[in-house]
């Protein structure tokens, strides 16, 4: 087993699935907001990367 397993990648990477709590954490830290506010963006635009990034952004 590795000391350093490699870093977490999604498995569809333009699709957010926020059950998954690594892909929660991880698309998180990737647009730069918390957990609830992505889970919100999900709600209200869907789960694709784009959307959700586009939805992120105007709210800034």
């Amino acid at each position: 087993m590795p000391e350093n397993p490699p870093p977490f990648k999604p498995l569809d990477p333009g699709r957010i699935d926020i059950i998954d709590r690594e892909e929660l954490a991880y698309w998180s830290k990737e647009f730069h907001c918390t957990e609830p506010e992505l889970a919100e963006a999900v709600t209200r635009v869907g789960e694709h990367v784009a959307a959700v990034r586009e939805y992120l952004a105007s709210r800034k």
